[in-house]
């Protein structure tokens, strides 16, 4: 499968030109007078957002890149945010050199009108950290070195797919072993309901987590079909995108934009200090702990189905079905209902009693594995929350946001890393979204410098259970109407 790397690579042999020549022609073209170049709104842009029509927007210009759409190696990734805003999303995913590719389709510039909803959707970092000698720019640098120093392919790792097959193996099991074993003692189908609810949880943190994230493998039929093993375990990939990719990667801890974060009035929780007080958030930190285990049921049930209905994730505007992708929306939604929920209340030897507790275990270690694994990473007292401006800008550079709002935690820890899926290295996650999480030990060391070198905090906490502690420790000290972040930052 081709590479980003080799299609730059292909671009400029093919003109005849190096890098220099390269960087030299796309930075004139950028820098032309505005009468010379056509502009468009935010509302314009915004009707080319499906994949055989796709326009985007990179750092204040448009991007017609329809014709690249069938090439591109991460497949579907590069429509996932299509007719929006997508500088943090392309500078995370592709190399510095992309971006002269990039300025092979630009069509013109955005023009800001005040006023209208789509200019709202517009959020803007004002600091680009890519430019030589900035903290995200190091970072680049220091892994595309290790890459190439060790002949390594970022997107692929043995130990991935041995824990693949082990995983789906899992699965697999925990499902007939917990309703189907005909020999099995109702504890023993118990035990085997929480295997299979441990390895529906690692699918989503890990196979699903990679490859939506386009950081599994390279060949786009097999990154595709391990996409969809989030929807065989009865949530959709399709609203994940769009959710975690095209909202909370791009604008991490934002408040009012990130959608892992968005809390509406009279919500059951608070996470920062900007968001409506209720009195029983004072005990929000006992009650959360146990709702938690209602994550995967609430995904598969209602906030896939509101999504579509609605059109949003929170700010995130979610984009439309491509054929297949309603296709395998809603058939993945058929079959997963068939084989999890009617299988078993029609063939089961077990009581519909000892079903619901089964169903009921199952789906709870889901989610609390799940909530668990990501609550740690930014709903904690370490890392910052954010404010945009009145012109929705932010006065940072992407790279060190995602640095400022992210923690780490069991760095070195062989099972931590593959349990969690890498999440235990979410810094080095949000920065390298595209590499494969086997690869994050290595990278750590590289962003810890570079951290470092330009003054910056690089949360770890020790263990993952020090981390658990710093999440619920915030959650009741946020749970105050008095909270008063120890964290200040200037949005």
């Amino acid at each position: 499968m081709t590479t980003v790397a080799e299609i730059v690579d292909d671009d400029a042999r093919r003109a005849g030109k190096g890098a220099t020549t390269r960087r030299r022609r796309a930075t004139t073209r950028v820098a032309r007078d505005d009468a010379r170049e056509a502009t468009y709104t935010a509302a314009e842009v915004a009707r080319h957002a499906r994949a055989d029509d796709c326009w985007v927007i990179v750092r204040g210009g448009v991007y017609d890149v329809t014709r690249f759409v069938p090439r591109h190696p991460g497949g579907n990734m590069i429509y996932v945010k299509a007719g929006g805003e997508c500088t943090a999303l392309f500078d995370s995913y592709h190399p510095e050199r992309a971006r002269a590719t990039l300025e092979k389709y630009r069509i013109g510039a955005l023009r800001r009108d005040a006023g209208e909803r789509e200019d709202e959707d517009v959020v803007e970092y004002l600091k680009d950290d890519l430019r030589e000698g900035e903290f995200y720019a190091d970072c680049k640098a220091g892994a595309a070195k290790y890459f190439k120093d060790n002949k390594l392919d970022p997107r692929v790792h043995w130990e991935m797919y041995a824990k693949t097959l082990v995983i789906l193996t899992g699965v697999v099991v925990g499902h007939y072993g917990s309703f189907f074993a005909p020999s099995a003692s109702f504890a023993a189908a118990l035990a085997l309901a929480v295997l299979h609810g441990t390895c529906k949880a690692e699918v989503g943190v890990s196979i699903q987590h990679d490859a939506n994230h386009g950081a599994y493998g390279n060949n786009r039929t097999w990154l595709h079909a391990m996409q969809l093993t989030l929807d065989v375990v009865g949530a959709s990939s399709f609203m994940w995108k769009q959710q975690h990719v095209a909202g909370h990667h791009a604008y991490t801890n934002v408040e009012g934009i990130d959608p892992d974060i968005r809390c509406s009035e009279k919500d059951v929780r608070r996470v920062n200090e900007h968001q409506p007080h209720e009195p029983y958030h004072r005990v929000q930190h006992v009650y959360l702990a146990l709702m938690y285990g209602l994550l995967s049921f609430k995904s598969c049930f209602v906030d896939d189905f509101n999504a579509f209905f609605s059109g949003r994730i929170g700010w995130v505007k979610v984009m439309k079905f491509t054929r297949g992708e309603a296709v395998a929306f809603w058939g993945s939604k058929l079959a997963w209902a068939f084989y999890y929920l009617y299988l078993p209340a029609k063939y089961s030897h077990r009581s519909i009693g000892q079903l619901l507790a089964l169903w009921t275990v199952t789906e709870f270690v889901t989610g609390w594995l799940l909530a668990f694994m990501f609550q740690v990473a930014h709903v904690v007292g370490d890392v910052h929350f954010f404010r945009l401006n009145e012109k929705n800008q932010l006065n940072k550079g992407w790279g060190e946001a995602q640095l400022m709002t992210s923690a780490d935690f069991a760095h070195g820890s062989k099972f931590w890393t593959h349990f969690s899926g890498g999440l235990n290295y979410q810094v080095v996650h949000h920065l390298f979204p595209g590499v494969c999480h086997v690869h994050y030990p290595a990278l750590a060391p590289i962003i810890k410098a570079a951290a470092d070198k330009h003054g910056l905090h690089y949360q770890i906490y020790p263990t993952f259970w020090s981390a658990l502690r710093a999440h619920f420790s915030h959650l009741a000290r946020v749970g105050h109407e008095a909270y008063v972040p120890s964290l200040r930052t200037v949005g």
